[in-house]
């Protein structure tokens, strides 16, 4: 069975949710027996690779610019998987979903992910939201089979359009690498267990200019803030945010993967996620397989993990995010034991393969 996947900027070491997820699910349904190609946007890519893991990787060409990237690779995307005789187009995200009923109409099969409301996020205009808004109804209306990564994204699918039959199948995380990178905490200026770490992209609705403000006001005892990640577009946040973690001596490392973010999840003393917006954070459940204590927004999608009411605080308030971060560093550094049980990378893909036998046995 020929499966093409778009919607994500591609695999492997991009930054984002959805790339992660892919990166993680795709080679495995390799493994499972299927013929897979990711679509990637060239200018997102850094390699010259044509393969991953088993997974074909094709490049195209696509403006970069956050408000019409995606529709106009996602377009383009459906084209080459027609040419190259898909027998389903695996769409995720929103955006890309508004072009379901092109896929359907030149005979292809499709299976949408819904990553969560994108819409909600702070970045987008109004004009944006309506079609982020319509290309949910596409994908929901039109796709052959819906897959929502938690409840919460079910609910909203169930109450808007009725669609009762869509599939749970929740983000996942690999087995942690703990390992050691002495030369590159030098280079940051951090000692283990001596810092509290975010990581995410640098949009206004992760809320890390409320972290830094939070971890300015606290007796820190040493203790940095380190945050990892950057934005795919330069703008008047990430930019302010930059300036301000600089002016409050924050570590900022820009995008990371490998053995350097594998040594930051492993010597941290704890993970802050103070998101407004998220669908299920991969972040987040990296941070609990790493046993990382956490501080979390109590957001639907972060209660969704269930973790025990002290880990959470009200969304924006930064008088109690200090107060947690506080609370953290006040305390011995310790690790938490989490049941991973529901986020393994291989129950995913057998869960993902259960789908696409149904569309094509």
């Amino acid at each position: 069975m020929k499966i093409v996947v778009t919607g994500t900027r591609g695999i492997p070491n991009i930054m984002g949710g959805v790339e992660t997820h892919c990166e993680e699910l795709f080679p495995r349904m390799v493994q499972r027996g299927y013929d897979v190609t990711v679509i990637r946007r060239k200018s997102y890519v850094k390699d010259c690779l044509t393969e991953y893991k088993g997974v074909k990787l094709v490049d195209i060409d696509t403006p970069k610019k956050k408000s019409f990237e995606a529709i106009v690779h996602t377009f383009k995307a459906i084209l080459k998987a027609k040419a190259q005789g898909a027998d389903i187009v695996h769409i995720h995200a929103i955006g890309p979903a508004l072009l379901t009923p092109m896929a359907r109409l030149l005979g292809m099969k499709v299976v949408f992910t819904h990553h969560g409301p994108d819409y909600d996020r702070d970045k987008w205009g109004m004009a944006a939201k309506l079609m982020l808004k319509l290309g949910e109804r596409m994908g929901t209306t039109f796709a052959n089979e819906v897959i929502v990564i938690s409840e919460v994204i079910n609910d909203i699918l169930v109450r808007k359009y009725g669609r009762r039959d869509c599939r749970l199948i929740y983000n996942g995380v690999p087995e942690p690498d703990c390992c050691d990178y002495d030369e590159y905490f030098k280079e940051l200026g951090i000692e283990k267990g001596k810092y509290i770490l975010s990581m995410c992209r640098f949009v206004p609705e992760k809320n890390l200019h409320h972290l830094v403000e939070a971890f300015s006001k606290i007796d820190a005892k040493g203790c940095k803030l380190v945050l990892a990640g950057d934005t795919d577009f330069e703008d008047d946040y990430s930019r302010k945010l930059k300036a301000m973690a600089r002016e409050n001596r924050v570590v900022l490392t820009g995008f990371v993967k490998g053995q350097k973010l594998h040594s930051l999840l492993t010597h941290t003393r704890c993970f802050v996620l103070p998101s407004s917006h998220e669908g299920l954070p991969i972040a987040l459940l990296e941070a609990m397989s790493y046993k990382l204590q956490v501080i979390i927004s109590n957001i639907p999608a972060n209660l969704e993990v269930g973790l025990p009411y002290e880990n959470y605080f009200q969304t924006g308030d930064i008088n109690a995010l200090v107060e947690k971060l506080q609370k953290n560093i006040d305390t011995p550094y310790a690790h938490t034991e989490y049941d991973m049980s529901e986020y393994d990378w291989e129950h995913i893909a057998d869960q993902v393969d259960e789908v696409y036998k149904i569309l094509i046995p």
